[in-house]
């Protein structure tokens, strides 16, 4: 077998290597757009067997879908773990690939778990929708402004047929009606992307029970439920609720040390989409659902508002990964979580009761 370490740059990678057999070994500098494609099906075409170790890192696609063509072996691996694993200060390309190649060798290489080609593709739609959402925002912010500096103040009512009716009506300087006209344009345009890609949304959302189940949960709509399940990819990678709000990057940073404990803000380390989806939905069950609604009021008199709403975000991840891993609907948790506190009833651990 072949084994190799892979320092990835965009345009090029510095590889290290070695053949376990005869126990050669070598480095090389792989251009992507003229040498690496050709290099790696060379060896394809000698039959030789090759594992290769990466850093977790973008625009990696096009040499993952490659890999898988040609049916070799392709290790991610955690980039922060193998960061801690450089002892030398010297960090260089050569050096970078090394490292890599001898933590593939000592079985040591810290590998990390990755979705499916469908679903990162679905991940894609997810993402789409999100920015065109932010684009849509700006865009309304620029015409509410327009509306503003013509003493004109409807807030929402500004988008109903008689506000935009009334937006249309005033009389503009030549160059801001022409702002005026470009970005209701541009907002028409976002508006049916936007509804289109909900529906995509929707259709994706049914085809999978674990989503519908989720779904079931008040606040949580399509978005989110597969939001959570593509992103987690499955509940049994994770031992505890803790682990998927750490994941989420959900929990705060901590600074330790014998007695002294110092909690900081979350740390923010997980996919910002999702977590940004779960505290919006937390919101949104928070209205909806008095005993919510009752937490969320204590925690923001207790702390302030911003907090509550991070804590009942994680809340809200954690009752539904037990939801996902139980195979349990919404109205099937009072009856799962009657035994909170009890030993051994994990979901009433962690439904039952607020942590």
């Amino acid at each position: 077998m072949l084994i190799i370490g892979s320092d990835y740059h965009p345009g090029f990678q510095q590889i290290a290597f070695m053949d376990t057999e005869t126990g050669e070994c070598g480095e090389r500098r792989l251009e992507h757009m003229e040498g690496a494609g050709q290099f790696y099906r060379d060896l394809q075409a000698r039959g030789i067997t090759v594992r290769i170790g990466i850093e977790a890192s973008g625009y990696t696609r096009w040499f993952e879908q490659l890999m898988a063509e040609l049916d070799f072996e392709l290790w991610i691996g955690d980039a922060a773990a193998i960061s801690r694993k450089r002892v030398r200060k010297q960090k260089t390309d050569k050096q970078d690939a090394e490292l890599l190649l001898k933590l593939l060798i000592e079985n040591r290489f810290p590998r990390i778990w990755v979705p499916s080609r469908e679903d990162r593709d679905l991940r894609q739609l997810l993402w789409h929708r999100h920015r065109l959402v932010q684009m849509q925002t700006r865009l309304r912010n620029q015409l509410h402004a327009v509306a503003l500096n013509e003493g004109v103040r409807l807030k929402k009512r500004l988008w109903r047929p008689k506000g935009r009716a009334q937006l249309e009506s005033l009389a503009l300087m030549p160059w801001a009606g022409r702002r005026r006209q470009d970005l209701l344009q541009l907002l028409d345009q976002v508006d049916g992307t936007i509804a289109e890609l909900t529906a995509s949304i929707e259709q994706e959302a049914e085809k999978r029970p674990e989503v519908v189940r989720l779904m079931t949960h008040p606040g949580v709509g399509a978005l989110t439920a597969l939001a959570f399940v593509l992103i987690l990819g499955t509940p049994e990678r994770f031992a505890t609720s803790k682990q998927v709000s750490s994941y989420l990057g959900l929990v705060p940073t901590e600074e330790s040390s014998g007695e002294r404990r110092h909690l900081g803000h979350i740390s923010k380390q997980g996919n910002t989409l999702l977590r940004f989806l779960l505290v919006a939905a937390a919101q949104v069950t928070a209205r909806s659902d008095p005993d919510w609604r009752r937490c969320y009021l204590h925690l923001a008199m207790r702390r302030e508002r911003a907090i509550a709403k991070i804590a009942m975000g994680r809340k809200l991840a954690v009752r539904l990964y037990w939801m996902w891993r139980n195979g349990s609907e919404y109205t099937q948790l009072p009856k799962l979580g009657s035994h909170a506190g009890q030993p051994g009833n994990r979901l009433g651990q962690a439904v039952g009761r607020p942590r």
